[in-house]
């Protein structure tokens, strides 16, 4: 967390910086710890200084800063990162000021709880290198069915594991993993091999079903909190989560079942067992009351 459709929110929230100008770039300290920034602080800075932003852009689970010279500026969440234009939830935890001119806002902001996220500068060798296609997968939303089959149906792996593999398609956490199968109707510890072709169908119609939906209603705020969008806003999807995190509650599709919870790959995954099944069974309908 964030995923897709949170890092997604991000960058829309953000574009109007596109065609700013960077007049500086600080690294904020404090007594937490330090999120990792590539190059050092001082050589960021002097890359990036006077440079215009091109564009906003997302890989996977990244935002992405085109900027006037070819570099690109990779924004990484990870578990609790932000990307804000507004005040921040709390001071304490800034970690990245990027300030612009010839642009309705003066200040692009980087704010992570726990420290988990990076900052990148990359050439474009560089993110070649890091992110492209030899290193992640083509994104969650920007593949058909068939090139998903081919991508994972080989696979010996349980399907809820496999969709995790960032290295197989871009975007998808756990969160959504949970939702998607939910929709399609496919067990989740369903090994990839022996899924037939329908639920290849299924499932990638689910996928973009859900995180399209998600997008929509900007992410989801759990009940930690942390993630919101660029204006420091809640999400509102998790009010439309289907299975996740609901464990010991009715099914809202079926209204047959409980929902269960079981650990794959040290990941909570949530299912219902009348829904999904390791055989052959209908899609899951409709949302949460």
């Amino acid at each position: 967390m964030p995923e897709l459709p949170e890092v997604e929110t991000m960058r829309r929230g953000i574009l109007q910086v596109q065609g700013a100008r960077i007049t500086d770039v600080q690294q904020l300290t404090g007594t937490h710890k330090p999120i990792t920034i590539e190059p050092k602080p001082a050589v960021f800075r002097r890359r990036a200084k006077g440079q215009t932003i091109l564009d906003v852009g997302r890989v996977g689970k990244r935002v992405v800063l085109l900027l006037s010279s070819g570099d690109q500026i990779v924004l990484e969440p990870r578990m609790t990162g932000l990307v804000l234009l507004a005040d921040p939830p709390n001071v304490e935890h800034l970690r990245l000021r990027i300030d612009l001119e010839q642009c309705p806002v003066k200040h692009l902001w980087f704010w992570d709880r726990r420290g988990l996220g990076c900052v990148y500068l990359l050439n474009p060798d560089e993110f070649g290198e890091r992110l492209g296609p030899d290193r992640l997968g083509p994104d969650a939303l920007k593949l058909d069915p068939e090139r998903m089959r081919e991508r994972l149906g080989a696979s010996r792996r349980e399907i809820k594991v496999a969709l995790l593999d960032q290295r197989a398609l871009a975007g998808v956490g756990n969160l959504y993993a949970s939702e998607l199968l939910h929709v399609a109707g496919v067990h989740p510890q369903k090994r990839c091999d022996r899924i037939t072709r329908p639920q290849w169908e299924r499932i990638h119609q689910a996928m973009e079903e859900v995180l399209l939906d998600a997008i929509e209603h900007e992410g989801s705020t759990l009940s930690d909190g942390t993630y919101r969008n660029a204006l420091n806003q809640s999400g509102g999807y998790q009010n439309l989560h289907r299975v996740y995190d609901r464990a010991g509650e009715l099914c809202p599709s079926c209204e047959a079942a409980i929902v269960k919870r079981i650990v794959q790959c040290q990941r909570s995954t949530f299912f219902c067992p009348h829904c999904q099944t390791k055989g052959v069974r209908r899609a899951a309908v409709g949302k949460p009351r």
